[in-house]
């Protein structure tokens, strides 16, 4: 795990540093690459035993498209949660938008995905993640992130 900023890639403790998301709803199992606030890429192996799978569908299993949509979140996340002055911090979404779904997702699938930060100024990161299955393009987005704790410092004070 390390080149010249000290991080290249993380396993499942090290992205519990990171970020704040935990069981059930931290989605991604590894970072495989890193460089810090510009991209990630992070790998999601999904089995039939996540909670979500045995109810989307009992005769069709498949994975949900909020749960695609919340690995490609999760991997944008840690483009900018892995810098120092951004660790740990809660983050909201602003907004998700261009969502496309193209292959579906089922078990025993590798969902790999890469996330590209675009723009990260007063607490709010805009970029993009897609991810794919077997070189297969299945999903992708455009996303807005709030970090409350860095945008409250830029807001005007009432007198």
């Amino acid at each position: 795990m390390t080149d010249k900023s000290g991080i290249q890639s993380l396993n499942i403790k090290e992205i519990l540093r990171f970020q704040r998301n935990r069981y059930p709803v931290l989605l991604i199992d590894r970072i495989l690459d890193i460089d810090p606030g510009k991209r990630a890429i992070a790998r999601k192996c999904f089995t039939y035993n996540e909670w979500f799978m045995p109810g989307h569908f009992d005769d069709e299993p498949s994975v949900p498209g909020t749960v695609q949509i919340e690995c490609l979140a999760q991997t944008l996340l840690m483009t900018f949660q892995c810098m120092e002055q951004y660790m740990g911090m809660k983050a909201n979404a602003a907004s998700y938008n261009n969502i496309k779904f193209r292959k579906k997702i089922e078990p025993g699938d590798v969902l790999l995905i890469e996330a590209n930060l675009h723009s990260l100024k007063r607490g709010i990161a805009v970029g993009s993640s897609l991810g794919k299955v077997d070189g297969e393009l299945a999903c992708s987005a455009d996303f807005v992130i709030v970090v409350p704790d860095i945008l409250e410092q830029f807001k005007p004070k009432l007198l």
